[in-house]
């Protein structure tokens, strides 16, 4: 239950391009660029973000991208 009162939130923070954990902008992140022509975001909070700047969004990174 709690999930669903959250992913709400967080969906709508990742499309300001903020930090789900502190609200904080993406942008200041450091930036890796990655093979595919994405880039791997590290934010000062330690979560891993991917933005791919053809569709110009984030998203949280899988496991395998960390």
């Amino acid at each position: 239950m709690l999930k669903n009162v959250i992913a709400p939130v967080q969906a709508w923070l990742m499309s300001q391009g903020r930090c789900v954990a502190d609200g904080k902008p993406l942008s200041e992140g450091k930036r890796e660029k990655r093979r595919d022509g994405t880039y791997k975001v590290t934010h000062s909070c330690g979560r891993i973000f991917i933005y791919d700047p053809k569709t110009k969004k984030y998203r949280r990174a899988l496991l395998d991208e960390v």
